[in-house]
């Protein structure tokens, strides 16, 4: 039984039934449908090995849809000494840039300083920011006049303001970019599904590792499926499927979680990102353009038990709205915050003495257990493909596998499109736009959603095109709404249910079901 790459997308069914006939042992079974796992399916895929990646959600449900929206090589890692990780951070961001430019754009930033010391620390730093980067930098840091900070950051606190150093970093659309990555995996001959939960390891007379127990969440149907290699990339998970692997086995990774407010372009009228260089817990806080919006973060707070709806605390939206209005001239305040919303970073478990989260590495770590489970951990969205070439690299190795090279460096992600028009509210589609807008000639119907940008068409062509299943999928990470204008998009949401149910072949209980798990969802993300 063979599928086409149109029917694993559009056909679940289907997809679900080759799945469970599917005798042979795969290469590699891929846990986890983030941006670490997404990144190892697609290394394995286009290398030619028998690839399947398992989501138990949506794509990119957890951390990897909840991000500051930037690809970037880590000044704050700069600061801390760590010169490998922002080089490998500086070259995959250049390599991104070039992979998805239809979702990736050279953003500019600017440092406000307030002391002539700061100007000479912030521009020197900035410059070796730069030569690190090397020939895949997106552009030169200078340091500007405080005319010209004022002019290019309207908005931005004048009192004090000596000038400003302007550097570049890249700033993207995560949870897009996860999505075109699922489809670019199947279009490239492997597989990705989302809603299959691993629920058991199954092991061999050795007792190694051999393949997964998982469960289709829409219909319950158990899925046994063997393969030479497992891997564990469930981020802040990690440690419920090494759990499954050997019971009581210590904790491999600490919690952090993010928080970001999304507030009106008005409080900050510039297409330069802000960044502010000093806290008080010691981070960066930066307010950047996105979406016509200004997302605004982040926090870095230890959390003892990991989640997939973290939930800000009250401390830390105090702690962004207070930093940014002591930045902003007109200070934006919860009324006027149109979403907020929690991520959580899966760091590798402290060292003794190491008591924050801010002070441990981000950089990625693979772990073999005994069993020859393949387990990575640490990481972030930038260095995504680095971590899938890393781990498929370790797998050839250990299991003695001739050595195949990654040919994922210069290779196009699904909807790759140069020249984009940033202001086309169908921008992030890339080279799919065209065709969404293709469907919609003659459609005279209003907008789904006149605010978000959001037209009926889109709703079905995440049905049909980008395996949206539920209201969330589309409403959170097809389209950004949940996050750009939380309320806007709980008014919406009975459309979107009506229009998926028709989609999706549901009937009118999924609609109402769907509404209401969407709200308190949404809830969440809306300030009182």
């Amino acid at each position: 039984m063979q599928l086409s790459s149109q029917e694993k997308i559009s056909n679940r069914k289907l997809y679900i039934e080759y799945l469970n006939s599917y005798t042979d042992y795969w290469d590699i079974i891929v846990i986890g449908g983030g941006a670490t796992g997404l990144g190892i399916a697609l290394d394995a895929t286009t290398r030619g090995y028998k690839t399947l990646l398992l989501e138990q959600s949506d794509f990119a449900k957890g951390t990897s849809s909840r991000s500051t929206k930037l690809v970037h090589g880590g000044v704050r890692y700069l600061a801390q000494g760590n010169v490998k990780l922002v080089r490998e951070a500086s070259v995959e961001r250049g390599l991104l840039h070039q992979n998805a430019p239809h979702l990736v754009k050279n953003q500019t930033f600017i440092v406000p300083v307030y002391n002539i010391w700061d100007s000479l620390k912030y521009t020197i730093g900035l410059k070796l920011y730069d030569w690190i980067a090397g020939k895949l930098g997106l552009g030169d840091s200078v340091f500007i006049s405080k005319k010209k900070v004022l002019k290019r950051t309207p908005g931005i606190l004048s009192k004090g303001l000596k000038g400003g150093v302007l550097y570049h970093d890249g700033q993207f659309d995560d949870s897009r970019l996860a999505i075109n990555l699922a489809q670019s995996i199947i279009e490239n001959g492997g597989n990705a599904i989302n809603y299959v939960k691993v629920i058991d390891l199954l092991k061999d007379q050795q007792g190694n590792v051999n393949g997964v127990l998982a469960a289709d969440e829409e219909t319950g149907l158990a899925l046994t499926l063997k393969a030479k290699a497992v891997v564990n990339a469930t981020g802040v998970f990690v440690d419920d499927i090494l759990k499954m692997d050997k019971p009581g086995i210590e904790k491999t990774i600490c919690v952090s979680q993010g928080v970001h407010i999304v507030i009106e372009k008005v409080f900050y009228p510039s297409e330069e990102a802000l960044m502010i260089p000093k806290t008080s817990d010691g981070r960066v806080l930066f307010a950047v353009p996105w979406h016509d919006k200004v997302v605004v973060g982040t926090t870095d707070t230890p959390i003892e038990e990991p989640s997939l709806e973290p939930k800000a605390l009250e401390k830390e939206i105090d702690f962004i709205l207070q930093t940014a209005g002591a930045y902003l001239e007109k200070k934006p305040k919860r009324s006027d915050v149109l979403s907020v919303f929690a991520g959580l970073r899966p760091l590798a478990a402290p060292q003794k003495g190491q008591l924050k989260t801010k002070e441990i590495s981000r950089s990625h770590k693979i772990i073999l257990s005994p069993s020859q489970l393949f387990t990575i951990i640490g990481g972030k969205w930038t260095t995504y493909r680095k971590m899938g070439e890393d781990m498929v690299n370790r797998i050839e190795k250990v299991l003695g596998w001739t050595p195949v090279k990654s040919g994922t460096a210069n290779l196009f992600i699904h909807g790759h499109e140069k020249n984009i028009d940033w202001n086309d509210p169908f921008y992030f589609y890339g080279s799919d736009a065209k065709l969404i807008r293709a469907t919609m000639i003659g459609d005279t119907k209003e907008w789904t959603s006149e605010e978000l940008k959001i037209h009926k068409t889109q709703i079905e062509w995440a049905v049909e095109h980008e395996m949206a299943r539920t209201v969330e999928d589309f409403l959170a990470r097809r389209t950004r709404a949940l996050l750009l204008n939380a309320k806007e998009s709980c008014r919406i949401a009975p459309e979107v249910a009506v229009i998926m149910a028709k989609k999706l072949g549901r009937n009118k209980t999924w609609e109402e079901e769907q509404i209401k798990l969407y709200n308190q969802v949404a809830e969440q993300y809306i300030l009182k």
